[in-house]
């Protein structure tokens, strides 16, 4: 290993540390005291980040899974074999650390498998609970052949790929459920949500959205894997991918708008005031992707397709928070700030993601070869 590859690696390690032991603190004060001295949530503003990102986009940015599943299985696009598992590891570690993050932001958090045997199913909540817990165990069945494949045990391997398209057609269902039912949640507080956000088409927003970053991760976690384990990076899959991915976003932009001009509210994005400037952030973030990934030199770079994906994340991210955070501030009649231990659980659960990815990579086999 070169001195600057040694030097890089080591910097990185003391940050992940860094980002860990800060992050055991700020659970434990959590789970010590309680919410009101790990966090600034309060009565009037109950939900904030640890609900805003690493729920909310937590679980929309574990989509690619149920994309690149559908796409090879469903539609028999063979061609994208070789980065669906990965796809599906992200997924899979996604919902993992989503429930991690409900762990912590649970009043109660000792009372979670109440909703196994308290059945509300009138509860937009219960639903969301349900469709964590089966597509996390869908998606541990979709990523357990990698596991066999490396240790051994044939018969349940062969078990798994005689119910692979069932079990994919129920992870699609499932995630499609989960992802729209999130903006579901949001119907129900039409005078706190922000009339830039608040929309009965929001299930459809957020699984629209939710579609769009789960081909740009997929296209985010394919450049950094290619880079930090020396795979070939597949251009012409994530060309793909990305050309997929201007049409989506493209949809889900004019959908937005059209929204908000048949609601009469479309004044409302040239309004001064911190909603109007973060709504303008987020079409930003997500309006450029959209239109240079229509254009084909572009996709064809690796560098420029990586930022278009880069960019459409953190779009999405901002479309998140604002719906959790910037749209019900003013409801609420409380300024919101997330106090810094909320800043670093939520950064400690994102590094122990990226810790477990890597060793994952590196000793299963989760890469497949191009077939040409």
């Amino acid at each position: 290993m070169s001195t600057l590859a040694h030097w890089r690696s080591s910097f990185w390690t003391a940050v992940f540390w860094i980002l860990v032991a800060a992050g055991i603190y700020g659970a434990t004060l959590r789970y010590t005291p309680g919410l009101g001295s790990a966090t600034h949530l309060t009565d009037a503003f109950p939900w904030g980040l640890w609900i805003g990102f690493d729920v909310m986009c937590g679980v929309g940015l574990a989509a690619g899974g149920f994309m690149l599943v559908a796409t090879v299985h469903i539609f028999n696009l063979k061609r994208y074999k070789p980065i669906l598992r990965p796809a599906i590891l992200t997924a899979f570690l996604g919902y993992v650390l989503v429930i991690v993050a409900l762990l912590l932001d649970l009043g109660r958090p000792e009372r979670i498998w109440h909703a196994l045997v308290m059945w509300n199913p009138h509860s937009v909540m219960f639903e969301v609970a349900w469709c964590v817990m089966l597509y996390t165990t869908v998606l541990a069945l979709e990523f357990a052949p990698s596991v066999l494949e490396k240790f051994g045990g044939a018969t349940p391997l062969r078990w798994l790929r005689t119910i692979t398209i069932p079990l994919v057609i129920v992870g699609v269902i499932l995630s499609t459920l989960h992802q729209s039912s999130l903006g579901s949640l949001y119907l129900i507080v039409p005078n706190k949500l922000h009339p830039l956000w608040y929309t009965p088409l929001l299930p459809l927003l957020f699984f629209l959205s939710a579609g769009c970053v789960g081909l740009a991760m997929t296209i985010f976690e394919s450049w950094h894997s290619s880079r930090a384990f020396g795979k070939q990076l597949e251009v012409p899959l994530l060309n793909g991918l990305g050309r997929l991915l201007a049409v989506l976003l493209s949809a889900y932009l004019a959908l937005r708008f059209t929204d908000l001009a048949q609601r009469r509210e479309l004044s409302r994005v040239i309004e001064p005031g911190g909603e109007a400037y973060m709504f303008g952030l987020e079409t930003a973030l997500l309006g450029l992707p959209a239109v240079f990934l229509f254009l084909p030199a572009i996709r064809r770079r690796p560098a420029a397709l990586y930022g278009c994906a880069f960019m459409a994340i953190l779009g999405f991210v901002a479309n998140r928070l604002n719906v959790a955070v910037t749209g019900m501030e003013a409801g609420s009649g409380t300024q919101y700030i997330p106090k810094w231990t909320e800043i670093a659980v939520t950064l400690a659960i994102i590094a122990a993601g990226f810790a477990v990815f890597r060793p994952a990579v590196k000793h299963l086999p989760i890469f497949e070869p191009v077939e040409t």
